[in-house]
Parts: structure tokens; C-alpha cells; sequence
């Protein structure tokens, strides 16, 4: 599995020590780097924590839920960066989180996985995603 998270930046620290930022100095927008995700992650899913470690009950849900397909999953923590938050919403017009993405296409969350995962319709979209596949060809 692929998480993102950053660690907060301490004044007191060295700077050898100190966090940077990747995307600062990429030329990449938020908005690029969320496409980025999409395109690069079979399954992708922006949530408050990580999976591991979730930080709310829908996000805990939709990791619940889509660990039973033992697909790769690629995930944000938008808890760390309000305009990661912001640019996510606006990448998929969808105004709450968790968001999830598969093959590139907004699903929704974890309210419409979890029924998707009832109905059988997740299995189906999942079906030819495996752990052993890290990214589409």
C-alpha cells in the first residue's frame, strides 16, 4: 500500500531534519498531483487519516470495506493540507470525504462503496485488480 503523510514542521529541528515539500519545488499543482493520483493508483482514496490509522468512521468504513478485496490502495490524508482538501473537491465535485477513485473514475464514499459491496457491484469493479498489480499498464 502507498500513503502520503507529512510530519509537521518544528522550528527547533535541523534542517537536515526538517520536512520539504516535494510539490513546491515539482512545478506540479495540487490539481496535477491529485490527477497524478487517480491515473497512478488502481485504487485511490483521499480520507481523514491513513489507512492504518483512520481518523473518522466513514474513512475507517471505506478501508473496511475495500481491505476485503485485497487490492492495492493508494490514499491521502487530507487532514494534512487544507488545499489538498479543497483541490480533491474540486477534481471530483463532490463535497465530503472520503472520496474514493477506481480505474480513474470517482465512486464516491463510503456510503456508496459499502452499498456497492452489498449489492456485488464492487466486486465486480474490482475484479481484475489484484495486490499483486501496484499500478495499470
Amino acid at each position: 500500500m502507498r500513503y502520503s503523510a507529512t510530519v509537521p514542521n518544528e522550528p527547533d529541528a535541523h534542517d537536515d531534519f526538517k520536512p520539504t515539500n516535494k510539490l513546491e519545488n515539482s512545478g506540479l499543482t495540487l490539481k496535477d498531483l491529485v490527477e497524478q493520483d487517480v491515473k497512478d493508483n488502481r485504487v485511490m482514496l483521499y480520507m481523514k487519516g491513513v489507512p492504518d490509522l483512520p481518523q473518522c468512521g466513514f474513512s475507517s468504513l471505506a478501508v473496511r470495506v475495500l481491505k476485503q478485496y485485497n487490492v492495492p490502495l493508494g490514499a491521502r490524508n487530507i487532514l494534512e493540507d487544507p488545499e489538498l482538501k479543497s483541490a480533491v473537491k474540486a477534481f471530483s465535485h463532490w463535497p465530503t470525504f472520503p472520496q474514493i477513485f477506481i480505474k480513474g473514475e470517482f465512486i464516491g464514499g463510503s456510503d456508496i462503496i459499502l452499498n456497492m459491496h452489498q449489492t456485488g457491484e464492487l466486486k465486480e469493479k474490482l475484479q481484475d485488480i489484484s495486490a499483486n498489480q501496484e499500478k495499470s499498464e
